[in-house]
Order: structure tokens, then sequence, then C-alpha cells
């Protein structure tokens, strides 16, 4: 079938693993002793299965995943992360670990974008200009070898077999490198990281991560029109700054409510249509666009772990509590009887309430009663401060 198209030598012929031996054997020894060709196919390039949950996926076991399944619970961007982060080669696995890693460098990549948005959006804040120069120190020197070399070896990965985990790894590399040069840098040279932002823009797009690339990062979705961004982002510019004026003098004339009002707008009320504020001690508050689930997400998970950490406070106030009232009753109790409740353990006691014999009536060791004798001079003592205090309280 294939040669009747293709004529009596084909370049590359592709199929799965488990097709190498015998299938593709056979095709070659049967198409080589038709046409009298000795190279039927010059490459064979055999993928990887793809199993789910380290089974082999199959009706029978139903563990069958559509694409419409896996696009209900993932979009199209992370489960090709996920396949970029494996070899075509080998076998990938369908799994929640694999998903995780997949959304986890996806969130790595949108945030970087995002902040690189905002610090290019706010160059008049470092008081340096697109169209001028600024003179490179060492780090920017050190974070352009790092960029030069992130180059060289994403070229190197992929001339490997197309190696894109490889690949995706010196990129992720290439945003902590550039995350880290943005935090300890003020101000950071803005325009260097714009060409970083625009060189990982494009290899994502080659990886066909973004369909449309965008000036930097993955593009806003919009059903009305693809430059939503550009529009709708002046007037959120101009609501940040006209809140955090709000906030510097709610807080100078210590305005609890109109603080709060504030919170709402950041944390209830922008959420909802895909605007996340975050504000920072001494700059300007960062305006991001973000998909309005993922941001529903962030809140819900949000709440999720306030509301875990209150149940482990009370966890620990339950806790604290419980062995101050064990601590209180044991003080109660009186020397002489402290032993007698434990009649799984000893049978019999002196007149002092020290047991003598085990509860086989075998007689305590020496070794043994040095040792309660020691717990029973400590609860002497318990005792006596629970009855002075007892006293005190009464007179």
């Amino acid at each position: 079938m294939a040669s009747s198209i293709f004529g009596s030598t084909l370049d590359i012929h592709t199929g799965g693993i488990d097709l190498k031996f015998p299938h593709h054997d056979n095709e070659i020894a049967q198409s080589e002793a038709h046409y009298g060709e000795s190279e039927w196919v010059k490459y064979f390039l055999h993928s990887g299965h793809l199993t789910i949950a380290g089974c082999k996926m199959s009706k029978s076991l139903k563990n069958f995943v559509s694409i419409q399944d896996a696009l209900s619970k993932y979009s199209s961007r992370q489960l090709r992360f996920a396949f970029l982060l494996h070899s075509w080669r080998d076998t990938l696995d369908y799994s929640q670990n694999t998903m995780e890693s997949a959304l986890q460098i996806e969130k790595l990549f949108n945030e970087f974008f995002l902040n690189i948005k905002d610090v290019t959006r706010n160059i008049d804040q470092y008081k340096t200009l697109v169209s001028s120069f600024t003179k490179w120190d060492k780090p920017e020197l050190e974070l352009m070898e790092i960029f030069l070399k992130s180059k060289e070896n994403v070229h190197i990965s992929l001339s490997d077999n197309i190696d894109t985990r490889s690949a995706l790894d010196v990129l992720r590399e290439l945003v902590l490198a550039s995350n880290l040069y943005l935090r300890d840098r003020k101000p950071p040279n803005c325009n260097f990281l714009q060409q970083i932002a625009l060189y990982i823009t494009k290899m994502l797009s080659v990886f066909g991560v973004i369909e449309e690339q965008p000036k930097i990062g993955f593009p806003v979705s919009n059903k009305v029109t693809s430059d939503f961004e550009s529009i709708v982002m002046p007037y959120l510019q101009v609501l940040s700054e006209f809140r955090e004026n709000v906030r510097t003098q709610a807080r100078a004339l210590k305005a609890t409510e109109i603080l709060n009002d504030c919170d709402k707008l950041r944390d209830d009320i922008l959420p909802n249509i895909g605007v996340r504020l975050e504000d920072k001690e001494g700059q300007a508050t960062a305006v991001k666009l973000v998909d309005k689930d993922i941001l529903l997400k962030e809140k819900e998970a949000k709440k999720n772990s306030e509301l875990e950490k209150q149940r482990k406070k009370e966890e620990r106030q339950a806790a604290l509590a419980a062995a101050d009232a064990a601590r209180e009753a044991l003080r109660k109790i009186p020397p002489s009887e402290m032993f007698k409740k434990e009649i799984d353990k000893y049978s019999k006691f002196d007149e002092t309430g020290l047991p003598t014999h085990d509860i086989d009536g075998k007689e305590i060791s020496k070794g043994q009663l040095k040792k309660l004798q020691k717990l029973h001079q400590q609860q002497e003592k318990r005792y006596k401060e629970y009855l002075s205090s007892k006293l005190n309280s009464t007179t």
C-alpha cells in the first residue's frame, strides 16, 4: 500500500515499537524481494507506547481515555507539555504524576511571561526608556552567558534525536536564572529580559505549545479579538493605580473597612474576570491577565489551604488542652492510689501503695522497684503542689 503511493523506496517509515519485529521485518523482506531493492526504507522511526497509569490502554481493561476525555480535564497546552516531557520513542504514561509535571512546567513558564510583561509595562518605574542604552554590569553579563549557552544547548538537544525533554529542561533553567536576576537586580534591564522571553516564546511556538505566537508568552484567549490584552490592560493599569492610591491613604487614616474593600477587589472580584493583582511593598502593583479558571482554582486552593491550617491549629490546641487536662487529673491522684489502678500490671501493694508483686504474683525486682519508687516520689511532689494550690484558692 505504501509503495503504491511512494514507489519502490521510502525515506521514512513510522510505527509503534511493538511493530518493529516481526511486522516491519516482514515488510522489509517482502518489499525488497518484490522490487529487487537492497534498501526499501532508509529510516524506521518506532514510537513508544501510551500507557494509562502503567497499563497498556485497552477497552477490555476499561482504562481507555479518549482525546475528548483528556481535554475535558486538561487543556491542549498541558497535554502538549506532557508529550514534550517525554522522548517520542519512549513510553508515555498518562497518569496523575505525568500531568502534574506538565501543569508545573506550564505554570513556571506562564508566571515568567506574566512577570516579564509586567516589568516591561512599568519601564518608567525604573526610569529606563525602551529606546535608551543601559550599561551592562556583572549581573547582565552573567545572565547573557547563561542565555547564549541555553540557546546552544537547546540546539544540541533537538539535534540529538529531537530530545524535547532536555530542551525544556534547558529553557526551565533559563527561566529560573532570569527569575533570580529579576528578583535581585533593581532596576533590571527590561530590554534584555524581553529578548529572553521572546526567545522562549519562539521555542514554545516551535514545539506547538503556543499556536498563535504573540509578542511574549501564552496568548490571552478571547473570542472577540486577538488583541484583547493590549486593549484592556491600560484600563486595568488605571484601576490598579487608583486602588493603590486608595490603599495608601486608607493606611494613613487606619481605615480598615476601606482596606478590606481593596482586598476584596483583588481577591474576590477581579479573579472572576481573569485578572490577578499582586501587591508589592515599595513597588507598583503587578497586573496580570490569567485564565479565569486558573485563578478560581488558585482561589479554591488558597481557601482549602487556610482551612487545613485552621484544622491543624485546632487539633494542636485540642491536643494541648487534653495534655493539660491529663496533667491536672494526674496531680489529683494521691501517691498511695496511683499504682493501684493498674490492675493489669500489679497484684499486691505495700502500705504506701507501691507494687510488691506483678500480675502473675511474681515479686517485683529490685531494679523495677527502684523505678517505681522514683515515680512514686514524683507523684508525691505533684500531689502536694495540688493540695497547696487548692488550699490557696480557698483562702
